[in-house]
């Protein structure tokens, strides 16, 4: 399936890294290359990107869309919060310029047999990495009924929670639950008829929250928020897009750790915390997207935007 994503706050985010000529930069994120490639096209013929994605088919599409660029261009193969290690193996300390867009893609979501969406009828999978073993089947099937609920609750902020995890613990007693469509009747079914639709499909919180349970979407964010920050050079940028609440937080509480000096107690005469401001946030609220946008390209609605500038 060809691999097409419309880059999501486009302009707000290259904008938003001031990119400059002969910078090297990070896409941790590289999807569809569409933000790869705004940047590649900004730093001219001594700036360099490293490329990075878990999805084998994202690096193969990016190195047809970037064609022009593949002399300036590191790909990497690995889930994005690994990406301080390959800088270190590249010799790469600093950096100009670090983009995160998070999430799942439109080519993933698009691709019946990757098995992420409740409106097509698919083998329950979900992995961004193919080459994983766990997958949206083995956590449907697999699960407690007490660790399902918890994922629904905390990951999808479902409040029937319980009563769903329960539905499909019953459900899968009788036969393996192995296809969206299923797993999406059974969540359908939890709703009282009236209140099913009211605020979109009522399948999307449990979708998105096996999600992130299948990729680790969660796991380690703050950390490595925090840790890759420090990579910037002085005056460099990071810009980080989210798509739901729970993300967003997690890179918000990083920066505004990062932004912090001194914590010591005011009484005390001299700093002993030695906790020194890393980072200024250039963003007090998160950007988001335009009404052109929203009208363009449904899937920004939700995207947040938040950037960063190392003092």
């Amino acid at each position: 399936m060809e691999f097409k994503h419309i880059s999501v706050l486009y302009n707000e985010s290259l904008d938003g890294l001031n990119i400059k000529e002969g910078g090297i930069y990070l896409d941790g994120t590289l999807g569809g290359a569409g933000h790869s490639k705004g940047i590649l096209e900004r730093v001219g013929r001594c700036g360099r990107l490293i490329a990075n994605d878990l999805d084998t088919n994202a690096i193969e599409n990016a190195k047809v869309v970037l064609a022009d660029y593949l002399d300036k261009v590191t790909f990497v193969h690995d889930d994005y919060k690994n990406i301080l290690t390959h800088l270190d193996e590249l010799e790469i300390d600093e950096l100009d310029g670090i983009l995160l867009d998070l999430g799942v893609s439109s080519p993933q979501i698009d691709d019946p047999s990757r098995g992420f969406s409740y409106s097509k009828p698919a083998p329950l999978d979900m992995r961004m990495d193919t080459e994983q073993e766990l997958d949206a089947r083995g956590v449907i099937n697999g699960y407690s009924e007490e660790e399902l609920s918890k994922i629904f609750f905390e990951y999808g902020e479902d409040k029937l929670s319980r009563k769903i995890a329960r539905a499909i613990v019953r459900e899968r007693e009788k036969e393996e639950i192995t296809t969206t469509n299923r797993l999406a009747d059974i969540i359908e079914r939890c709703y009282p008829a009236g209140y099913r639709f009211k605020h979109g499909h009522p399948a999307k919180r449990v979708f998105q929250a096996v999600r992130i349970e299948v990729n680790g979407e969660l796991e380690g964010l703050y950390d490595f928020i925090y840790n890759v920050a420090l990579r910037l050079k002085k005056g460099g940028r990071m810009a980080v897009i989210t798509f739901h609440s729970l993300e967003d937080r997690i890179v918000k509480n990083a920066f505004q750790e990062l932004e912090k000096d001194c914590i010591c107690d005011k009484r005390l005469p001299v700093c002993v915390c030695n906790k020194r401001q890393e980072v200024k946030i250039l963003t007090k609220k998160p950007i988001v997207a335009s009404e052109q946008e929203l009208k363009d390209n449904k899937r920004a609605e939700s995207a947040k935007l938040r950037i960063v500038e190392r003092v």
